[in-house]
């Protein structure tokens, strides 16, 4: 009678990465159309939600080029996470919402 080890990790496996889908769709679903969680923080991070129209703007494009400096695709929170203190992050979305 043999034992088959493999299958049974194999299948713990599956289920440890459905879980983790299944927070991240969660996590994923409070986010309203149009918009993207990012993560900010130097050691702690907290997530903010902001338009998609951020993306464009030059000063938000700098952010997201040091974080692609800093963690390439590999991003420790899950989602887009930017290496920027909490209180600059807020002062130049603030800005951004009064061009809009």
């Amino acid at each position: 009678m043999a034992i088959r080890l493999p299958s049974i990790l194999s299948a713990k496996h599956i289920l440890r990465r459905s879980n983790l889908l299944a927070n991240q769709a969660a996590a994923a679903a409070d986010v309203p159309k149009g918009h993207v969680a990012v993560y900010v923080g130097e050691s702690e991070k907290k997530r903010f939600i902001v338009p998609l129209s951020f993306l464009r703007q030059p000063s938000f494009q700098e952010l997201l080029s040091k974080a692609e400096e800093e963690f390439g695709f590999n991003h420790p929170m899950g989602g887009l996470t930017i290496p920027c203190a909490e209180d600059i992050f807020i002062d130049l979305t603030s800005r951004l919402k009064r061009l809009r």
